[in-house]
């Protein structure tokens, strides 16, 4: 097994699991479809190893002490590794929805296949890939203003004209450029969920739950949103002008 020494693996999947047998299973298994693998145990290790920057990231978000959640949470701080994360059962639908927000790229549910992990690493790290061309194929633009609010493209950063800077999620920053993208224009549930890339199981709800944490953000009052407008039997309409810059 490879153990991300100091110097970066091209196509290293970093495994992370409080379970010894389940790291070296998966590690192997990657290992032997000629893919360099690591694995950590928890918080210290995973911080240690993201130093090394893997190519994909395997979560369980039942780790013992550390939450996988909050785990996420601090991988998306800093880093846009992919990471797929694993649940221990069908019941933590909930945890699967609130890691997708969080930026997770996909899920599986134990038990599952070695050779549909396989499959998913593949197609989440070909996505990425992909995007990467994509954006390195666009037209350099500065970012966007709207109201008394900046968004810078290049670092993904949201800004107040005052320059106090607003964290954004991964799936958060992408459902504001599809806003953005399309002002006063009113957008199905269907085309956000196309923009944000969230998982096709997930149904279309939670870019609602998306939208009301968009909204705390943006909003002066969340409860009686004026940036971003419900339209009732189609989706939301963004109200603001927006100017690219």
């Amino acid at each position: 097994m490879a153990n991300g020494g100091g110097t970066q693996q091209s196509g290293r999947i970093l495994v992370v699991d409080d379970d010894p047998a389940t790291r070296r299973m998966l590690a192997s298994y990657f290992e032997e479809h000629d893919m360099p693998a690591s694995a950590a145990a928890g918080r210290s290790e995973l911080a240690r190893q993201l130093q090394d920057e893997p190519s994909l990231v395997i979560l369980d978000l039942r780790l013992g002490q550390d939450d996988g959640l909050d785990l996420l949470r601090e991988i998306r701080s800093s880093s846009d590794v992919p990471v797929i994360i694993t649940t221990g059962h069908r019941l933590d639908e909930i945890d699967r929805v609130v890691g997708l927000e969080l930026g997770a790229d996909d899920y599986v549910t134990k038990p599952f296949g070695l050779r549909e992990l396989l499959a998913r690493v593949r197609a989440v790290l070909r996505r990425h890939e992909l995007g990467r061309l994509a954006r390195a194929r666009e037209p350099q633009r500065g970012g966007y203003k709207f109201g008394s609010w900046i968004l810078e493209r290049q670092n993904r950063r949201l800004l107040t004209t005052d320059g106090v800077e607003v964290t954004l999620t991964k799936g958060e920053y992408s459902l504001l450029v599809a806003f953005l993208e399309a002002p006063r224009r009113p957008l199905t549930r269907e085309q956000l969920l196309q923009a944000t890339r969230i998982h096709e199981d997930i149904f279309d709800r939670s870019i609602d739950v998306q939208v009301l944490r968009l909204r705390r953000k943006l909003e002066t009052e969340s409860s009686a949103p004026r940036v971003i407008q419900t339209e009732r039997g189609i989706g939301y309409v963004f109200t603001l002008d927006v100017e690219l810059f």
